[in-house]
């Protein structure tokens, strides 16, 4: 594993571990920023094992569904998962009357959580 593919995942993991105390201290719309970047960069994470160099969110989005959704590398509903979390932290972020319930932050924790361990194993040579 390259040393940027390293580093971006650990940053994944870390972001992670960031949402889960702001999870747990009840600051679910923060939360949901720290859970997306941790999907975010796992994906960024994948594209650095593969040389890529994108910057904008939907480019990674999208170099992400059409090399590991398409071709089914990883399952349809991780495509599921970085797509919702996307909007979910556009919306915390920018929108002023958003509400994050806490059955909202915990599913998308999870997701989170499975997207992680899911790129980790891939990267890893492990299974899916």
């Amino acid at each position: 594993m390259r040393d940027l593919t390293k580093n971006r995942l650990e940053r994944s993991k870390n972001f992670l571990e960031a949402s889960k105390i702001l999870l747990e201290n009840n600051f679910f719309k923060d939360f949901i920023n720290r859970s997306y970047y941790s999907i975010f960069t796992a994906v960024r994470a994948l594209l650095a094992e593969n040389e890529i160099a994108l910057k904008k969110h939907s480019a990674v989005i999208s170099f992400f569904r059409q090399h590991y959704i398409k071709t089914r590398i990883f399952d349809v509903k991780f495509s599921d998962y970085i797509g919702k979390a996307f909007i979910m932290r556009n919306d915390c972020d920018y929108g002023d009357f958003i509400f994050v319930s806490r059955e909202e932050a915990e599913t998308q924790y999870n997701q989170a959580v499975e997207f992680y361990e899911a790129v980790k194993n891939f990267l890893e040579g492990g299974d899916l």
